[in-house]
């Protein structure tokens, strides 16, 4: 399978060096606008600077898109007109109709779409789902991951920061969690956030928090924020509660806040029923790069089998949604209420 992958920041790189190891797959090229250092693995391959010539030029099978959300929609649907597959970073779009534009054309052109949800990949995180699951909703979520980034970390927050909020650009992650969980429909969403740095543009925000209520009562709360000036007291906070006890993610060792193997660590699930708690331990954790070869592992077998992956884009559209109308209601200062689900 000829693969090309586009962005080759922290996550491009790993998905490049996952294809590198997969005996199933052969790069073809990779592609960054502006000059890179690249690990030894990986300078043996085609670069090119623009994505539609290198797409015309080696004619992929899979298109593996790792740049700014802003070119992900326009990368994703020419790749798809090219005759491509495509595995796509989150969030898939600014809007939420021009994610729902990929998913139409992927459907329209019978492609695999995968988008990066990477904790769907995580077995600590599947089984804090099926935990959280076996207790019964309603559900209240109390999810957050604060950063409290400075140097060049500062600086890829900041860039990121021209486009995409952190509420936006992590929230996808957590919120999918939620709508795993629950099932249900969100019905509203109420956000609040506040810019702490000069560094950052005026109409942007480095700290955001919102509140998502679902149709079947559940509740939901996340808190994102980026910058040298963000406290790492309770950084991490991953709680389900439910009518019939709780699931939590208990203090693992993850390191610094803005450490990325930190982010999908587990450690342990503390599960509580009343009269009864029951801590399971998740010893050997995958670390970031193993959990980005089961990614493309995963799209790859999904291309191979031709698996169904309706519910995987209906999700991605979903959560992207509730982030896009918690940084709708931030800067509307309104409450935000959703229709049906496309």
């Amino acid at each position: 399978m000829r693969v090309l992958i586009a962005g080759l920041g922290n996550m491009g790189r790993s998905h490049a060096l996952a294809h590198h190891g997969h005996p199933d797959t052969e790069i073809v090229a990779l592609v960054n606008r502006s000059p890179v250092d690249l690990p030894e693995g990986l300078k043996g391959y085609p670069l090119f600077t623009d994505f539609h010539q290198a797409l015309a030029e080696t004619k992929p099978d899979l298109a593996v898109i790792a740049t700014y959300t802003d070119t992900h929609p326009e990368y994703a649907i020419a790749a798809m007109e090219a005759g491509a597959h495509v595995f796509v970073e989150k969030p898939l779009a600014m809007t939420a109709d021009d994610a729902q534009h990929v998913v139409d054309t992927a459907k329209r052109l019978n492609r695999k779409l995968g988008v990066g949800y990477i904790l769907r990949h995580h077995p600590s995180w599947q089984r804090l789902i099926a935990e959280a699951r076996g207790l019964g909703g309603p559900y209240v979520f109390r999810l957050n991951l604060n950063q409290q980034s400075d140097g060049p970390t500062w600086e890829t927050h900041k860039a990121l920061m021209e486009t995409t909020s952190p509420l936006v650009d992590c929230g996808v992650h957590y919120v999918d969690v939620m709508c795993q969980i629950t099932d249900a429909q969100p019905v509203r969403v109420h956000g609040m956030g506040l810019r702490l740095s000069d560094e950052i543009a005026e109409d942007m925000y480095n700290y955001g928090q919102f509140q998502v209520v679902f149709d079947d009562g559940s509740v939901g709360w996340y808190e994102a924020g980026w910058g040298p000036m963000m406290s790492e007291t309770a950084f991490f906070v991953k709680d389900v509660v439910s009518p019939n006890g709780a699931v939590s993610i208990t203090d693992a060792n993850k390191g610094a806040s803005d450490d990325v193997d930190g982010h999908t660590k587990v450690g342990g699930l503390l599960v509580h029923r009343p009269g009864d708690d029951r801590l399971i331990d998740l010893p050997d954790e995958p670390g970031h790069q193993e959990l980005c070869d089961a990614e493309q592992a995963w799209i790859v077998d999904a291309i191979q089998t031709n698996a169904d992956l309706s519910r995987h884009m209906t999700d991605a559209v979903q959560s992207l949604r509730i982030c896009l109308a918690a940084d709708e209601s931030i800067r509307t200062g309104q409450i935000i209420t959703l229709g049906e689900t496309p």
